[in-house]
């Protein structure tokens, strides 16, 4: 099982691993600062080094056993099994994931409805909801999620049992997806005062961070679902 350096430290750029499994598709590390694929997140990418080679990461999947599959470019040469190796990510593509999947969570918070379904991107995310009654505009979401955003909040994981998670259903506010369970404990993200549910994604420290949001358009997904699309301008 690798050792997830990405739930550990979002903001590791850099870090030492050693392979140990070596596959057509790419490699298997003991330890990773790559987030795989998952909850709407797309996987991480970056470059791989070892004495004598180097291979672009175009992707970062979720292996079997809680393994974590780094998927090289396809003409990329592959270190053997053992090697030690020296990742590197593309963090100003992680960095803009990390900003956009926070900003997900305000405007869950903003806008009252379940959610069906979301994406996070570098450019543009979006979530969609259920929504009961009047839609919001555009303009007033994009004024409330700023509002909050404001106020700089820290956005700290916390962790309850998967035992717990279960008799808080509350919690899981995507429908669509699951977080991660099975491995007997779940991660939270709390914003302060503004937002606490399960996610396993990466995110930033502090709401300023972000910067300011803009909800750029609302598409009509049915009788009742409504997509919310964001952008940082």
């Amino acid at each position: 099982m690798v050792e997830e350096l990405f739930r550990q430290d979002s903001y590791l750029k850099e870090a030492d691993a050693t392979v140990t499994a070596v596959e057509d598709r790419g490699v298997r590390l003991d330890r990773s600062i790559f987030y795989p694929t998952g909850g709407g997140q797309p996987g991480d990418s970056g470059l791989l080094r070892w004495e004598g080679g180097e291979a672009k990461v175009v992707d970062t999947l979720k292996a079997d056993g809680n393994d974590v599959l780094l998927v090289l470019a396809p003409d990329a040469s592959r270190p053997d099994v053992g090697t030690p190796v020296h990742t590197v990510l593309d963090w100003e593509r992680r960095y803009k994931h990390m900003r956009m999947h926070t900003a997900l969570h305000v405007m869950s918070a903003v806008i009252k409805g379940n959610v069906t379904g979301g994406q996070v991107n570098a450019d543009k995310s979006r979530l969609d909801f259920n929504l009961e009654g009047d839609v919001p505009t555009k303009e007033w979401v994009t004024e409330e999620i700023n509002k909050l955003l404001a106020v700089d909040r820290p956005v700290v994981p916390q962790w309850i049992t998967d035992e717990e998670l279960n008799s808080r259903p509350e919690l899981v506010k995507t429908m669509s997806v699951r977080p991660p369970m099975g491995a007997g404990r779940v991660r939270l993200l709390a914003i302060e005062g503004v937002d606490l549910q399960a996610c396993g994604g990466t995110h930033v420290a502090r709401t300023g961070e972000i910067g300011r949001v803009e909800c750029t358009k609302i598409e009509n997904k049915g009788k009742m679902n409504r997509r919310f699309i964001i952008a940082l301008p």
